[in-house]
Parts: structure tokens; sequence; C-alpha cells
């Protein structure tokens, strides 16, 4: 790891975070957890202005603890972007970018805001150069198990909802993995957009409206996603 641009192995989590979190939480309707909610939200800053500084330093260990910080937020952001297939690519190209990139981070925003944007430009711009109707989607390795299999029990319940999550416009899926899911705030997920705070607030309201037209067409109602 003396070299920025040295790639470090990115391997799928031991238990990826391919669920809506540990339990489905009623949010504004949609059943989506914060796992935010379930951890801690970001290591404190101080923790991560040190780490940084070991990195600038070439302490040894340093870029792995920083990998292994946030190796499964990262790795489930690009699933649920670009799929599982490509999750493992996407993430590795997106360390490669973080490392090369520290140099030039000046703390503007926090350390997890700043990785999240550039995990979500990597995601992106691997699936602007690949044909989408040839990547399978997340939602794909579920539906086997979904099928039609009425609504009981959380796996389920979770399971649709990615599905669902799967099948939204990609800017639609990023803004609701970032804010519902991730559980940023308006401001975090409008530096990672690069957008306006309106603009987020806006494509969050639009994305949440499509996402519950998918699930009560697969038969999810709102008292479904409630008692799950």
């Amino acid at each position: 790891m003396d070299n920025a641009s040295d790639a470090m192995p990115v391997k799928p989590p031991t238990n990826p975070m391919l669920g809506v979190t540990a339990q489905l939480t009623a949010v504004d309707g949609l059943g989506i957890g914060s796992r935010a909610a379930a951890e801690a939200k970001v290591h404190a800053p101080n923790d991560d202005a040190a780490l940084i500084d070991a990195i600038r330093r070439g302490d040894a260990g340093s870029r792995e603890a920083l990998y292994h910080r946030f190796k499964r937020r990262v790795y489930a952001l690009a699933v649920r972007i670009v799929g599982p297939i490509e999750a493992e690519e996407v993430s590795q190209e997106a360390f490669i970018r973080i490392f090369r990139g520290l140099t030039k981070f000046r703390g503007d925003a926090a350390l997890a805001t700043w990785i999240y944007r550039l995990a979500v430009n990597a995601a992106l711009s691997h699936r602007s150069r690949r044909s989408t109707a040839a990547q399978p989607e997340a939602g794909e390795d579920v539906e086997a198990q979904v099928s039609a299999e009425p609504v009981r029990g959380d796996a389920v319940l979770r399971a649709r909802i990615e599905r669902a999550l799967a099948r939204l416009p990609v800017g639609y899926r990023t803004v609701i993995v970032l804010h519902d899911v991730e559980g940023l705030e308006h401001e975090e997920v409008a530096q990672i957009l690069n957008c306006h705070v309106g603009t987020s607030k806006s494509q969050l309201h639009k994305a949440r409206g499509r996402l519950r037209e998918m699930l009560a067409a697969d038969g999810i109602t709102a008292a479904a996603l409630e008692d799950g």
C-alpha cells in the first residue's frame, strides 16, 4: 500500500448489508430502516483527522484501517447502484479513487461524506460504461426467493423492498439509499450528488412515490409495511 494507486483487494463482506438493515422500521410508510440508527453514523471528526494524518505520513496500517472502517458501507452502496455482480469491481475502483484523492482532501466535508461521494461517482461511472440491459440488477438475486410468496415475515418483506429498489431509475435509487438506508442528511446527500439541497429533497420525494407504486403493484400495502 505504499503507492496510492496500489489496488487493495475488495471482497464482499462475510455478511454483506444486502438487506434493508437489521429490522424494518416505518419511514414515511416505506418501511425502510436507516442503518445509521442502528450503528454509529460516522466516526468522530477528530478520529478521522488523525487517521488521514497517519495515512499522509505513511504510517504502517493506516490505509488498511481506513479501508476496514468503510469497506462494508462502500460495498453495500455499490451493490444497490450496480448490482451484486459488479459491486466488487466498483468497490475496488472506489477505494483506488479514495486513496489517490486523500492528498487533496481538506476536510470541507466529513470524511464519510467525501468517501460516499467518490463511491457514488465510481458506481455511476461504471454504469455509464456498461449496458444496463446486460447487467443483472440487485433484485434479480432475490426474485426466486419472493416469487408469489405472500408478504409475511421480515425476510420476505426486505427481499421485496430490495427488489423494488433495484428496479428504480438509478438516480431515484441512489438518493433513497443515501438518505433512507444510509441515514445521511439532505445536506450530505446534496454534497455527494453535487446538487442543491432542494433538489435532493425533491428527488427523494419523487423516488419514494415511485417506490410506493412499485411496492403496491407487488401487493405490499402500507399496513403490511407497518406490521412487518
